[in-house]
């Protein structure tokens, strides 16, 4: 059971108008959202930001940002988050062999030298204490530029957030996130956890 309830889709007018955004990444909205319109300001401003830090503005794509958000989510141990970045990463275009093969990246062929950095770093930076270090950085520095890299720290700061509010939380997982779990995880030891 959650720490607090999520409210109906449409409990406020201007949240469910924002929150369509989420049609299209995950096909619903998840109940994180729906738990933080009970102050409206705080769902409105996360999903601008998240709108924000997702938006493609160099060459980092939708896919390798989902990607970036589930080794975050992993890596902090957050199950609902795992479940969601997965789900979106195939809804942007993993491929089945991408998303079974994100564990083995440093030796994957099937992952640029960029994104093998871009994991790296994303694996330091959700680290707790914070991991990331000057051969990370200057590796990272290799195959992106400033802006691109402010997009992929963004990405996992995002989830360090998403993290925190759902384990917190409890947010019961959607059917949709809990299918894309089984169905994209299942060679991994996830499991829903806390998320019922």
């Amino acid at each position: 059971m959650p720490l607090v309830t999520p409210l109906a889709v449409d409990a406020n007018e201007d949240v469910a108008q924002l929150a369509k955004f989420f049609n299209e990444t995950l096909g619903f909205c998840p109940n994180s959202v729906l738990t933080m319109q009970r102050r409206p300001a705080i769902a409105e401003a996360f999903i601008n930001l998240n709108k924000a830090v997702m938006a493609n503005e160099g060459r980092v794509t939708a896919e390798q940002k989902r990607l970036i958000g589930y080794i975050t989510s992993a890596n902090t141990g957050c199950r609902y988050c795992e479940a969601h970045t997965i789900l979106a990463a195939e809804r942007y275009g993993g491929t089945e062999e991408r998303l079974a093969d994100i564990w083995s990246f440093r030796e994957s062929d099937l992952y640029t030298s960029g994104e093998k950095a871009a994991f790296e770093f994303a694996l330091a930076a959700s680290s707790v204490p914070n991991a990331v270090d000057d051969d990370i950085s200057a590796e990272l520095k290799l195959y992106w530029d400033e802006g691109e890299i402010v997009e992929i720290l963004g990405v996992v700061a995002l989830f360090g957030y998403l993290n925190r509010w759902n384990d917190s939380m409890g947010t019961t997982m959607e059917s949709g996130a809990v299918d894309a779990g089984g169905r994209l995880l299942s060679e991994s030891t996830w499991t829903r956890g806390k998320h019922v």
